[in-house]
């Protein structure tokens, strides 16, 4: 996955530029519009790019799972109950796979970099709404405001996974230091 976003941040972001170019060379509305399409896109890679580059430097200590910000709120567990968290988790992509394996990484290392991609994702949230600064300066605000949402959307589905799975996993580290105690 990692490639994958990498590749499409690049190429949008080049593909962008050559028709920024087209565009003025030419003066053609659909080199404006693929233009504005290509950076739009190019911006939502980029930016989660270097939101999540930017969030590996926070202190491991800031990111202990018993921060009151990552501790479940007593009505999650019905959400997660009424949104069918358990019939979709295991379909959605992971950016760095690797860092949620079992056999690689410790129960404890494991819940530290949940709460990391948990805040990877509510940072991305609000900075998916900047486009829509762009508006201003190119119109088309309901297709700067449905992109924004979606991506907004999408990150919010990645906090709900780290949330849900989290406490599971805090039962197991749990029962495990109850048996080694």
């Amino acid at each position: 996955m990692a490639k994958v976003m990498k590749s499409i941040a690049l190429c949008t972001s080049l593909l962008s530029l050559l028709l920024a170019f087209l565009y003025l060379h030419f003066r053609a509305a659909l080199f404006y519009s693929l233009a504005i399409s290509c950076g739009t896109i190019a911006y939502h890679f980029c930016m989660r790019l270097l939101v999540g580059y930017l969030l590996l430097k926070v202190p491991e200590g800031w990111l202990s799972r018993k921060r009151k910000c990552f501790q479940p709120l007593p009505f999650e567990e019905a959400l997660y109950k009424r949104l069918r968290v358990s019939s979709w988790k295991d379909k959605m992509p992971s950016y760095a796979p690797e860092n949620f394996s079992l056999q690689k990484h410790s129960l404890e290392e494991l819940t530290r970099e949940m709460c990391r991609a948990e805040l990877v994702h509510l940072c991305i949230i609000p900075l998916s709404f900047l486009p829509l600064l762009a508006a201003l300066e190119f119109g088309s605000f309901w297709v700067f405001a449905s992109t924004s949402l979606l991506s907004a959307g999408f990150d919010l589905l990645f906090v709900i996974l780290q949330r849900y799975n989290r406490p599971r996993l805090l039962r197991i580290l749990q029962k495990k230091q109850a048996r080694s105690a």
